[in-house]
């Protein structure tokens, strides 16, 4: 069974280091006070494409061979990945095609235009990441280009690992709980991979929305778990069918996993903005949603919630 190790995640922090920030780890007063702990909140909407997804896409490209590069790339995403593989792509000049759902937000589609801009082809298809995933395993295969999975991959999952590195380089006090969002897993699995190997007494806990909660369905299972339908108000995180390597590591990792309703997660975007003047999507979000679960067992506590991005349309 895979599991990350801490010297491949080391070397994707250093592949990676040219092009993401170094978003910052900074105590929210309000959510302290609301909930009468220290609560520090990972800004990774602060990247330059809004996401942490840049971490994980940046080194699985980066990791190919140059037979690899020359064919070019495929990917699915709802929007985050996407746009990390766009930047990549440009960067490294090598060309992509990226699948999206049809009902990604407008804004998310100008971004990966942005970003890619003449190295990128964007192909609108199905109304789920799951149809826009199946689609481009299709065309990957026919042209025999490499597929680079948002979260089901190796490389991808040491990139997002580095997340944690970040977060544990830069606090000054043990962290007592950790509240990560969930979609198909790669964040999750690679920050709680890091924390078991460095801080082993922080409680990992995942977040998922009501409307596709595929993780928690699948380890309730003991087993992967395609869900029938899902709602894709979060759609960052709205996958029918997490990672086998994710769940493996999320399954045996993660001290918990907690499900939070869509109206909470609108309650913390307006309170995000109108105290904090954060601006989130619905993905970054749901960490923060999180607490009103934990609410007891936070008192008192450092807390810090990822805050994995602000991809959203608004029109």
């Amino acid at each position: 069974m895979y599991s990350p190790q801490l010297q491949d995640i080391m070397l994707a922090q250093q592949r990676i280091m040219r092009v993401v920030y170094r978003t910052p780890l900074s105590r929210n007063a309000s959510l302290s006070n609301r909930y009468n702990a220290n609560i520090s909140l990972k800004r990774e909407d602060l990247q330059e494409v809004r996401s942490y997804k840049i971490r994980g896409a940046y080194n699985k490209i980066t990791s190919l061979s140059n037979e690899q590069r020359s064919n070019g790339v495929v990917c699915a995403s709802a929007g985050n990945h996407a746009q990390g593989v766009a930047y990549a792509c440009k960067a490294l000049d090598i060309r992509g095609v990226i699948f999206m759902p049809n009902p990604t937000p407008q804004q998310k589609r100008d971004q990966v235009k942005m970003f890619g801009k003449e190295n990128v082809e964007v192909i609108l298809t199905g109304d789920t990441f799951d149809d826009a995933y199946n689609e481009a395993v299709k065309f990957c295969e026919n042209n025999k280009m490499t597929f680079i999975h948002p979260f089901n991959d190796e490389k991808v999952i040491e990139g997002q690992a580095t997340v944690a590195l970040d977060i544990l380089e830069d606090t000054k006090a043990p962290i007592d709980y950790l509240f990560v969002p969930i979609g198909g897993g790669g964040l999750a699995s690679g920050v709680a991979s890091v924390f078991k190997m460095l801080s082993p007494n922080t409680k990992i806990i995942g977040v998922e929305p009501s409307g596709a909660a595929s993780m928690k369905a699948s380890i309730d299972r003991g087993e992967v778990t395609e869900l029938k339908r899902i709602d894709t108000f979060a759609d960052g995180v709205a996958v029918r069918k997490v990672g086998n390597l994710n769940f493996e590591i999320c399954r045996n990792l993660l001290d918990d996993i907690i499900i939070v309703p869509e109206g909470l997660i609108c309650g913390e975007i307006l309170k995000l903005y109108n105290q904090s003047a954060i601006v989130v999507e619905p993905a970054g979000a749901v960490s923060v949603a999180g607490l009103n679960i934990y609410k007891d067992k936070i008192e008192g506590k450092n807390v810090v919630c990822v805050i994995s991005g602000s991809n959203n349309d608004i029109t």
